[in-house]
């Protein structure tokens, strides 16, 4: 479907996509209780909906919340959206699935931007800056079966992705990968990428992928 992104919000990509081909392959309960954190546009909370879920989406930006409302409502699809930093807004409340699709482009700032378009990609020296904090809050908010699925590029480390959520008592592994050429912001950052040896002299590829976490107990 056609969607509505207001300035500053994050247009679907290849990671969106990515996580959507991943929420497909999952078997869904029957109104399945999903979450979409950082939802932008609100497609992946839409393809949530499309297939019968009960969904919730958060982000902090009031514009994505905006978008996402009113991509929903042109959808004609029963889709929350709520406005909050990451998963306070649902604290307490528990879920059958997580998506989620953060910031984790490494900058050169080891902050969160001001810039309100790269807010939407930048996440510190490493990429994890809203990464870790999701493998430690998401956890505890999926129920027992429960899944979560994470997008990000392999450059920010997916083995601590893993190891986080495996700490925290999830069946984590990856479930999709996907090469992509470099975008606008990665081709303008190559040369810092390669002096903190997180790519390689002529590398113009970038591999996402998707991490998938059940909640076993």
């Amino acid at each position: 479907m056609t969607l509505i992104a207001l300035p500053g919000v994050y247009a679907p990509q290849d990671d969106t996509a990515l996580l959507a081909e991943a929420l497909r392959a999952e078997a869904l309960p029957p109104q399945a209780e999903t979450l979409d954190v950082g939802t932008g546009t609100g497609a992946l909370a839409l393809a949530a909906a499309q297939r019968g879920a009960m969904v919730t989406a958060v982000d902090i930006s009031w514009r994505s919340v905006f978008s996402a409302r009113l991509n929903a409502r042109l959808a004609r699809l029963p889709v929350r959206v709520l406005r909050g930093n990451l998963l306070a807004p649902v604290a307490g409340r528990t879920f059958d699935v997580i998506l989620a699709n953060p910031p984790y482009v490494p900058a050169p700032s080891g902050s969160r931007p001001g810039h309100r378009a790269a807010r939407a990609w930048d996440a510190g020296n490493d990429g994890r800056l809203l990464l870790d904090r999701i493998c430690q809050e998401a956890p505890p908010l999926l129920r027992p079966g429960g899944v979560l699925l994470i997008v990000h590029s392999a450059l920010c480390a997916e083995e601590t992705t893993l190891r986080r959520l495996r700490a925290a008592g999830l069946d984590a592994a990856v479930s999709e990968r996907r090469h992509v050429a470099f975008g606008p912001v990665l081709h303008a950052r190559r040369s810092w990428l390669r002096s903190q040896g997180l790519v390689e002299a002529g590398q113009n590829k970038e591999e996402l992928v998707v991490v998938r976490a059940r909640r076993t107990w």
